[in-house]
């Protein structure tokens, strides 16, 4: 597995996080940080092909859903700050959260469906 970039593991992992209803930057962006203890936004974006602007609004998420934490790093000179992030939460204990999440979706359409056939009698 090389540092850069996502292997063929961690694209199935992108794919299986985006039929749960996360974003494709979003899913991305999680199994990267999965895989490193701290990192930039800009190791983000080179590592999973997404835009500057993609990596911030999956960030943002991801710290509202409180998966990620971010702290600044003191930089020399001018210029914007540099932000370090990393998960906040264990990836397990996310996926928890995503299989209880699921769970609840297939128990609200079984009970839409017993509804729907005791209706229809």
């Amino acid at each position: 597995m090389t540092d850069k970039g996502l292997t063929k593991k961690d694209e199935m992992l992108v794919e299986l996080l985006m039929k749960t209803g996360l974003s494709k930057n979003m899913a991305k962006t999680l199994v990267f940080l999965r895989k490193k203890e701290e990192t930039t936004s800009v190791e983000i974006e080179s590592a999973t092909s997404l835009r500057q602007p993609e990596v911030s609004i999956a960030m943002q998420e991801l710290r509202r859903r409180k998966w990620v934490s971010k702290r600044d790093i003191k930089k020399e000179g001018k210029g914007r700050p540099v932000h370090s992030n990393k998960l906040a939460v264990p990836f397990e204990k996310i996926m928890d959260i995503i299989e209880a999440e699921e769970r609840k979706k297939i128990e609200t359409i079984e009970n839409n469906v017993k509804q729907l056939k005791e209706l229809a009698k």
